[in-house]
Parts: C-alpha cells; structure tokens; sequence
C-alpha cells in the first residue's frame, strides 16, 4: 500500500522552487491502548458533558471559553477562532541556514519524509540535498498548515531530505532552572580516565532494531494468556533489572564499579563486612596505582 502524502506543496529557496511532498517518517505502533468498561456489564463506559448544578447538557450549547482569571472566562465561537487562523500556504520558504549541530535535541518533535513531487523535480532536490551536505547546513523556515504555523528545519537523511517539527522558544524550559545546584567541580582524574574507558568499550553503531521494548511484550503476553483463561487472572513475571545504582545502603564505591565494569566483571552488591576483611582491597588498589586509602568525600555543592 503506498503511504498516503501529509502534506503537497514546494519548498522555495530564492527563486528556485521544488515540488515535494512530505510523509510521516514515524508510526505508534508499539503502544496499547485500553477502553475504560464496565465490569458488571462489560460494556464500554461513556462520557457525558455535565455542568455542576446542572447535569448532562446538549453538545450544542458548548462554546470554547480561555481562562483569564479563576472562573472568568472570555467565550469564542468556531467562526471567531477560524477568523485568525493562518491559509495553508503550499509553499516552505527557506529563509536562514544554520550549523547541523546548532539546534538543541530538546526543539525537536516530529519528523517527515520529504520526496520529490515528480521526475521533474528531482534535479532541484538532489541539489539541495547536497548543498545542505557539503555545507553542513540546516535550512530554516515555518509553514502553515491546518490553520496554524510551524517552525521546521530541513536536512539531508541519506539519498533523501528530513523535515523536522520544531518547538518555539516559548515551549522549552530553561536547563539552568534544573541544574543550577548542580557542582562545577572537575570530577577525580582517575575516575574520570575509568569512566571514559568504559564509554569506549561499550562504543559502537547504533541500530534501533537492537532494543525492544519489554513492557509492551510482556503485556501482549498477559492479553493473550487472559484470552485463553477466558477471564481468569493471570500474572506475568518479569525479571527486574539489577540495581546498579547504590542506591540507599547498597552503597558501592564508585572506583570499584568502574573498575569493575572495565573488566567486564558485575559488581556484587556488597555484604556487612569488618574493617579487618575490608583491608586487602586497599592493598589491591595500591597495585593499580589509584591508592585510597578512604573514598574521597564529594566537595560541598555552590548553591546558586
């Protein structure tokens, strides 16, 4: 079946204009969706629109209403709120180019397909294509569509070009908001050296076909196991992930887990031991050359 366009239209960079058409390069396919039912019954519950004092109203008498202060309220109807909507222009104006690298991970929401309309207007296309890859350039610009309009950037993605939905300003929050008591303090060379170390053992190509989401499965499972008990309760049992993280008094000293992981050994959460079993792994660090002789304590966070 061949997908169906999202949209038709031509991208303009000055006076050259290039028919394309954009397909959704993303799908919700792993994600389970539940209807709320009726036990007793098990028919499907239903919702009714009610007005407290009031109870069910007809849908007719439903207006939108924006909030400007608690229960004041300005109403809008339909054709006032279409009055301000933009015309779906069908064209994508490239208006600046920016460093690939230049956009934050955090404005990007969706992305597209972007193929050429037809043979005529591939030329144009594949010029573009690799204009953007020589320069290493993202194009920039906003397009108005279903009433309102987006900013998006254009990329290469291999043979063909990417547009990506992207966040307005407005619509992210500052990092500095959440990080701001978070130490600036150079972290121990020798824990830095093993992390580093440990990043690049587990380097490689990332391939998403690799991970697979567990829960899904596992609920998949539970619906089909259910289905042949014909409404028995069933459970699935799922291992648990390891607790890797010293968390409460699990602790593990951080050096050993490093160097631990480093040799691909699991560190063992660590039992109740005396000062006098705990000796001989002093020992064994002095043999590495990272003598301590007592975990370093973490200097004092600057509070903003």
């Amino acid at each position: 079946m061949v997908a169906r366009a999202y949209w038709k239209g031509q991208i303009r960079l000055a006076l050259v204009s290039i028919p394309v058409e954009i397909f959704s390069a993303t799908r919700s396919g792993a994600s389970l969706s539940f209807r709320q039912i009726h036990e007793p019954s098990g028919k499907p519950v239903k919702y009714e629109k009610v007005v407290p004092g009031i109870g069910a109203i007809d849908h007719d008498d439903i207006v939108k209403g924006f909030e400007l202060s608690k229960g004041n309220y300005v109403l809008l109807d339909d054709d006032e709120i279409e009055a301000v909507k933009l015309e779906s222009k069908r064209t994508l104006e490239l208006v600046q180019f920016v460093d690939n690298d230049a956009i934050d991970l955090l404005y990007y929401t969706k992305p597209y397909y972007v193929a050429p309309a037809d043979d005529l207007a591939e030329e144009a296309y594949i010029v573009l294509r690799e204009a953007l890859k020589k320069t290493k350039k993202v194009g920039l610009g906003q397009l108005s569509l279903r009433g309102q309009e987006q900013l998006v950037a254009l990329r290469p993605c291999g043979c063909g070009l990417i547009l990506e939905v992207l966040r307005y300003a407005d619509e992210v929050n500052k990092a500095a908001d959440y990080f701001r008591e978070v130490g600036t303090e150079k972290p121990d060379a020798d824990l830095l050296d093993l992390a580093e170390t440990l990043i690049a053992k587990k380097s490689g190509a990332f391939d998403a076909a690799d991970y697979q989401n567990h829960y899904v499965d596992a609920l998949k499972r539970v619906i089909a196991k259910k289905a042949k008990a014909k409404g028995k309760r069933v459970l699935e049992d799922v291992d648990e992930p390891a607790d890797a993280g010293g968390r409460g008094s699990n602790v593990i000293d951080l050096m050993a887990a490093l160097k631990a992981s480093v040799d691909g050994k699991k560190a063992a959460t660590p039992k109740k031991t005396s000062a006098a079993k705990a000796k001989p792994a002093a020992k064994a660090d002095s043999a590495t050359k990272t003598t301590k002789a007592a975990p370093k304590k973490a200097p004092a966070r600057k509070r903003a």
